[in-house]
């Protein structure tokens, strides 16, 4: 079974990156169509698809047309039971549920006072007295979830569920406006960091598409602090040591060089997310 999912700018939309996590992280089949913020009202540019009006919306193959991160959860979660977008353990799936919930409708200053920028890293964000508020109950209902976790690891209740896509924006934000949390949360920012699907998402987010200025911010910057990508450039070639793009068969007319090595692609975009984080992309490494 295959979507599309309608999605939002990579490196703005936080809700649509919950979206893609909620079929990618899971092993699950979707084209992506991109709604771009740069352009007109993003209602507008979804006016043909059923009441559709927001991104993330995902397309089902018989027509069902979902909005919401939530309600593509579920939906997903019905489809592919097999798939572990929710915890198998009714305690831990409840719990889940809740996080989610809270997510959802919650942290109403953290989302406003640091829209998700996965381009930028700020070493100073001088966070409000609500914005430290929202931070502390992170920490209380992650907290709470990790002490109920059914196995090891570094996700809120033991392998990686829904919770955890939908805190993953949380964790850009954290790392990108640098705000204070105690070590255990820390770790679980660093985790989503590490993970190789999140930093995908912010490879393509570092390519594709214009800087949107309102959502710049007047703060100092850092280094982005997550893994330190492999150093890789695009280069001009006429040849590389594969014949095939890894991620669309095709004829490779763009390059790049790592390591001394040089391999190609079928477009730009292909190319250039992987020079932005060569090691995220599991169909490149296999080349290497």
């Amino acid at each position: 079974m295959s979507y599309d999912l309608y999605i939002g700018d990579y490196a703005y939309s936080s809700w649509s990156l919950r979206g893609w996590l909620l079929v990618h992280r899971f092993g699950l089949n979707a084209r992506n169509i991109m709604i771009p913020f740069s352009k007109q009202d993003v209602a507008e540019q979804m006016a043909d698809i059923g009441t559709a009006r927001t991104v993330p919306t995902l397309v089902c193959n018989d027509g069902a047309v979902v909005s919401e991160s939530a309600a593509i959860a579920e939906e997903l979660a019905v489809r592919h039971p097999d798939a572990g977008i929710w915890p198998s353990d009714p305690k831990a799936r409840a719990t889940a549920r809740t996080l989610l919930a809270e997510m959802a409708s919650g942290f109403t200053a953290l989302r406003g006072d640091c829209p998700m920028s996965l381009r930028v890293c700020y070493s100073d964000a001088a966070p409000s007295g609500a914005v430290l508020a929202d931070l502390a109950r992170l920490e209380e209902i992650w907290s709470n979830a990790r002490a109920q976790r059914t196995s090891d690891g570094p996700w809120l209740l033991g392998e990686y569920s829904a919770a955890d896509a939908f805190f993953a924006p949380v964790a850009g934000r954290i790392a990108g406006y640098s705000l204070p949390v105690g070590a255990d949360a820390a770790a679980y920012v660093a985790a989503h960091l590490a993970d190789p699907a999140f930093r995908r998402w912010r490879a393509m987010g570092l390519v594709h598409g214009p800087d949107l200025p309102w959502y710049r911010k007047d703060y100092p910057q850092s280094d982005w602090p997550g893994p330190t990508p492999r150093a890789a450039k695009a280069v001009e070639a006429e040849t590389s040591e594969n014949d095939k793009c890894p991620y669309s068969g095709k004829t490779p007319t763009q390059f790049m060089e790592m390591d001394g090595r040089t391999f190609g692609f079928c477009n730009p975009f292909c190319r250039d997310k992987t020079v932005a984080d060569p090691e995220a992309w599991p169909a490149f490494m296999a080349l290497v």
